[in-house]
């Protein structure tokens, strides 16, 4: 059993990040090869790579207020319905429109079928800082309703590396201790600084994803998954840019047998609150 906490589906909206001429090709920067479904753009294909390396469950965030291309809450949720259980979508919310944030957090994840907020302050047309005070209502409202927070601080997070740093998450994780932050990306490449503020703040999660593979600093964050992170530290292949069942087998061999378990899916069942079913499919369950 395995849940994918970084797997964006070849449909809809999603679909303008594979179509994104500016994007790189992270598969053959990192050693790996481009997945044939998105060579074919097959959503056949990738439900077969999903079901060959075992994912029993994608989850998808959607973007808004991104500088190149967004994905909106209602194609989040389309996507969701269509895939019938393969997939759970995460709300993407712009921080610059903090009005507009709060209510489609309403909406979409207190009174709707998203499973969390997903932002990129970093990367909107302005840049903020993740920890700017302009965001804090938004963080308030999630920690009113115990939503998790994934946050993109790691490599392009923004238009210099001081967006993914550290301190940022630290602070959040300070100023609002009710609320489970996931920093996808891992917050790359300030590795061994991040794994220190988590070290001593519980409520930061950790998803390196494609950082993990063949990256600079991936053995410290497999000691740490080893040991102090076993229970905050979950597995994210950043499909389409990078492969999902070759991604799945280089984690595999990375870690103790007794904590795959855990960063495989237990730890992004109880991050995102999700009860799984015995035919493996997976729903948001009641608070």
């Amino acid at each position: 059993m395995v849940i994918d906490v970084r797997l964006r589906p070849l449909y809809g909206g999603f679909l303008r990040q594979v179509r994104n001429p500016t994007s790189a090709d992270f598969s053959a920067q990192l050693g790996m090869v481009k997945p044939a479904s998105v060579r074919e753009l097959s959503v056949e294909l990738m439900l077969r790579e999903m079901d060959e390396a075992g994912v029993t469950l994608g989850i998808a965030p959607g973007r808004n207020g991104h500088f190149r291309y967004n994905v909106s809450n209602d194609e989040v949720v389309e996507t969701v319905e269509h895939f019938r259980g393969r997939f759970a979508g995460i709300a993407g919310i712009n921080g610059a429109d903090t009005a507009k944030a709060v209510e489609e957090i309403e909406r979409y994840v207190v009174n709707g079928p998203l499973i969390g907020v997903n932002m990129e302050p970093g990367a909107m047309p302005e840049p903020w800082y993740a920890d700017d005070r302009r965001l804090y209502p938004i963080y308030e409202t999630c920690a009113e309703h115990k939503i998790p927070v994934v946050l993109m601080l790691g490599g392009r997070a923004g238009p210099d590396i001081s967006y993914s740093s550290p301190v940022i998450i630290s602070r959040l994780a300070k100023d609002f201790p009710g609320v489970s932050f996931l920093v996808s990306h891992g917050g790359w490449p300030w590795v061994q600084p991040l794994l220190g503020a988590c070290f001593w703040q519980h409520n930061i999660y950790i998803a390196p994803d494609l950082y993990l593979m063949n990256s600079p600093g991936a053995q410290d964050y497999v000691a740490a998954a080893n040991t102090f992170m076993q229970d905050r530290f979950l597995f994210g292949s950043a499909y389409p840019l990078m492969p999902i069942g070759d991604s799945l087998n280089k984690f595999k061999t990375l870690f103790s047998p007794e904590v795959l378990p855990k960063l495989l899916y237990r730890n992004a069942a109880r991050l995102f609150n999700l009860t799984l079913s015995d035919e493996h499919s997976a729903q948001g369950s009641a608070d």
